[in-house]
C-alpha cells in the first residue's frame, strides 16, 4: 500500500522514479480505509533530503500511511526555502489537538550542545512531553533518540574524541523481539555521529531494554518495555551517498575528516559506495509500523 503525502511534494517525483507507490492527496480521497496517520518531526538541515529518505522507508509498508511533516517554530531552516516550510510544514501549535499512530523525530547535527543550549529544546521537551498522549508510539533516531533517552529517561550523552562514522555490523540481543522480527543474525547500519550513550546507563534504567548492538558503533537499538519509545543511534534512513556528501562537506570546510570506515571500496574516496543496508532499514520501519503502531493503535484516534 502507499504513502499519502501532498500533491507537490518535490519528494513525490523521486520516489516515483524509485518505484515507490506513492498516493497523491486527490487520490487517496477516494479509498475507504483509515490510514495510519504518521508525523516526521524534521531535524535535519537538508530537509528534503531527509523527507526522502523516509518516505523511501515509509512507503515500503503494506499499510496506507497519511503523513504529515513538523518543524521547529523556536528554529528558522538556513538550508530549505520559507517557501517549502510553509508549504509542507506545520508547528506544534497546528497539530496540538490532533492524534496521531506514530511520530518519527529524526538526528540533528548538534550532537556536541548540552541539551539545555540547544536553541528549540524547550519546544522539543514540549513535543516529547505531547508525544506521550497523543501518539500510539515514537520512533527517535540518532541525536533524535538521544533527546529522547534524556528528556524521558534522564541517560545524557557523552562526547566521543573522534566522530564516528561508517557502515558497521550489528548483532541481535533477543531475536524473539516483534521489532527484529525478520532480521539477519548480522546486519549493517551506517552511523554519523559525534556523541554516544553509555550501554551501562541503559541497563541501569528501569523500563528499556537493548534490543541490538555493535562491537565498534556501541549501542543501536534501544525500546521503552510498553514500546510507546523506540530509539535508534544510527541513521537507516540514509541512502548510499549520504555519508559521501557529510565526508565532502566537512573536507571542502577544511575540518579535515576522517574517511568514513567500511564505506568507499578501498577506503577510496574516489569510488562509488554501495547500499549494503537497504534490507534492514526496510524492516525495522516496517516492523514498527506493524507491531508498535497498527496493532497498538486504536481505530478511532
Amino acid at each position: 500500500m502507499p504513502i499519502k503525502v501532498p500533491d507537490l511534494l518535490p519528494a513525490k517525483g523521486k520516489l516515483q522514479e524509485e518505484n515507490i507507490f506513492v498516493m497523491d492527496e486527490s487520490r487517496a480521497f477516494t479509498q475507504d480505509i483509515r490510514p495510519l496517520k504518521i508525523l516526521i518531526l524534521n531535524l535535519m538541515p537538508l530537509k528534503q533530503q531527509t523527507e526522502t529518505h523516509l518516505l523511501r522507508l515509509l512507503g515500503n509498508s503494506p499499510l496506507q500511511i497519511d503523513i504529515g511533516l513538523l518543524h521547529t517554530s523556536t528554529h528558522t531552516s538556513k538550508n530549505t526555502s520559507p517557501e517549502h516550510m510553509k508549504q509542507f510544514y506545520k508547528s506544534i501549535e497546528d497539530v496540538k489537538q490532533n492524534k496521531y499512530d506514530g511520530l518519527i523525530i529524526t538526528g540533528a547535527p548538534i550532537e556536541k550542545l548540552p541539551y539545555e543550549e540547544v536553541k528549540y529544546w524547550d519546544e522539543l521537551s514540549q513535543i516529547m512531553e505531547w508525544s506521550k498522549t497523543n501518539v500510539t508510539s515514537t520512533l527517535h533516531i540518532c541525536w533524535g533518540a538521544m533527546a529522547g533517552l534524556y528528556y524521558h529517561f534522564n541517560i545524557d550523552k557523552y562526547i566521543m574524541p573522534t566522530k564516528l562514522s561508517g557502515i558497521y555490523p550489528h548483532t541481535l540481543n533477543d531475536p524473539r523481539e516483534k521489532l527484529l522480527s525478520g532480521f539477519d543474525e548480522e546486519f549493517m547500519v551506517p552511523h554519523s555521529r559525534n556523541a554516544d550513550i553509555r550501554k551501562e546507563d541503559i541497563e541501569n534504567t528501569p523500563g528499556l531494554k537493548i534490543l541490538s548492538e555493535s562491537d565498534k558503533a556501541g549501542v543501536y537499538l534501544v525500546a521503552s518495555t510498553d514500546g510507546k519509545q523506540i530509539f535508534v543511534t544510527g541513521h537507516p534512513e540514509y541512502d548510499s551517498q549520504t555519508l559521501k556528501k557529510e565526508f565532502d562537506r566537512d573536507t571542502a570546510a577544511g575540518l579535515h575528516p576522517q574517511i568514513p570506515e567500511d564505506y568507499f571500496p578501498d577506503d577510496d574516496p574516489e569510488q562509488i559506495p554501495k547500499l549494503r543496508w537497504r534490507t534492514h532499514s526496510n524492516m525495522l520501519i516496517s516492523n514498527w509500523l506493524n507491531y508498535y503502531v497498527y496493532q497498538e493503535t486504536p481505530y478511532e484516534l
